[in-house]
């Protein structure tokens, strides 16, 4: 199978998992050791302002009063839930970056903790805490099993689709309707 990374993981209607039930996960990397991605579209009970408050991060530059500090936070999987992760909009400048295409990159360190909410924040950005991970081959048999469909990412669907019409909205980019797919699978 091809590399996953940059694409999107829809989970079908029929994955009755209690984590991963309705969810998008953005993929960050897919190899032959296995798989890493952020659910971007199920939120935790917390907004960004009360997660900064909590790890007692202080900006280090000028407060943009334009941004809104209520925003959500994601719960990104169940893999290392006291760690953050950061999916933005391309920023140089942080200790802890990875480049997945031209319009995203995911950072983990603290530093770009301490830009959101001010001038030298990404332009786009989405907190997750936590990750979805996969082994080798893992990822590959829950395709194969139904549990997933997959599609190309698209930045826009993650920073600007309202959250609560992710998963539907990834699913008719693929054009179909996920309540019209069957759980049934079928091999030739």
């Amino acid at each position: 199978m091809q590399s996953l990374q940059d694409h999107f993981l829809l989970a079908m209607p029929s994955l009755d998992d209690s984590f991963f039930n309705r969810s998008l996960i953005y993929i960050c990397e897919h190899n032959d050791q296995g798989a890493m991605g952020l659910v971007v579209n199920i939120p935790v009970n917390l907004s960004l302002k009360s997660l900064l408050e909590q790890v007692e991060m202080e900006q280090s530059a000028a407060i943009n009063d334009s941004v809104d500090m209520e925003q959500i936070v994601f719960q990104g999987g169940p893999i290392a839930q006291e760690r953050g992760f950061v999916l933005h909009s391309p920023k140089e400048g942080f200790n802890s970056s990875l480049s997945l295409n031209k319009q995203l990159m995911v950072t983990t360190s603290k530093d770009v903790l301490q830009t959101l909410g001010t001038f030298d924040q990404p332009e786009h950005y989405i907190v997750a805490l936590g990750y979805s991970g996969w082994e080798a081959g893992q990822l590959e048999q829950e395709i194969i099993d139904n549990a997933w469909l997959t599609l190309p990412a698209s930045a826009d669907l993650i920073f600007k689709e309202p959250v609560h019409k992710r998963w539907e909205s990834a699913a008719q980019l693929l054009g179909v309707d996920v309540w019209q797919l069957s759980s049934q699978v079928g091999h030739a």
